[in-house]
């Protein structure tokens, strides 16, 4: 009987520590963020939109950017308690602080945010404010890469791109609310669906629209 060859030893260990890998990032990868959740996010920014283009609405900048921040409200207050029942009650989630470091990825952009927001408000540029969201938002979906689907990468690039548009295509007016209004809306959703089935990978499309978990 023929002696495997060394080639064929190399093979089988390649294979042996792709198989690991594939294992390693399987158990770490996130499935902490609901994808319905971040789907009710974008609901609520075209929502926003509008109430705030109709002819009723104050053209004030306070009232956009209050509207707006109602908009931020709901959203966190929505994908971050989903993201607490999720690592509370999950049957199958260890109770690990660790789990949650994905979270913490994506706070630095969105600190910035904060700051840039703050500026540009002392300075009066609002005009300014969809595009530098968008932009950091982008970067927020890609800080977390190593553990969340692929798809989020070619998302984070949309939400850059479309913020860089925001921020150098002249005539862009914060109480115009139809184009970010649009962008989150879409954004969202598509976030939404990629977050779902990177918990539920072989779930039909008709249970992000359903009950249950």
């Amino acid at each position: 009987m023929e002696a495997p060859s060394p080639a064929s030893h190399v093979h089988d260990a390649i294979r042996q520590v792709r198989d690991l890998q594939r294992r390693v990032l399987e158990a770490e990868r996130f499935t902490g963020y609901s994808g319905r959740s971040r789907a009710f996010g974008g609901t609520a920014a075209l929502i926003a939109a509008v109430v705030m283009s109709r002819p009723g609405f104050p053209r004030a900048v306070e009232a956009h950017l209050a509207g707006w921040l109602a908009v931020l409200a709901l959203a966190v207050i929505g994908n971050y308690s989903a993201l607490l029942y999720w690592f509370f009650f999950h049957p199958t989630q260890k109770k690990e602080m660790r789990r949650l470091i994905p979270t913490v990825d994506a706070f630095p952009p969105l600190l910035v945010g904060g700051l840039f927001t703050l500026v540009l408000i002392q300075r009066g540029l609002y005009n300014l404010l969809f595009g530098t969201w968008m932009c950091l938002y982008g970067l927020a979906n890609l800080s977390s890469r190593r553990v969340l689907p692929k798809a989020i990468w070619p998302l984070g690039l949309f939400y850059i791109g479309c913020g860089t548009a925001f921020l150098l295509v002249p005539g862009v007016s914060f109480t115009s609310p139809w184009g970010a209004g649009l962008v989150f809306f879409f954004g969202e959703w598509v976030g939404g669906f990629i977050f779902h089935y990177n918990r539920r990978p072989n779930a039909p499309l008709s249970s992000f629209f359903g009950a249950g978990k």
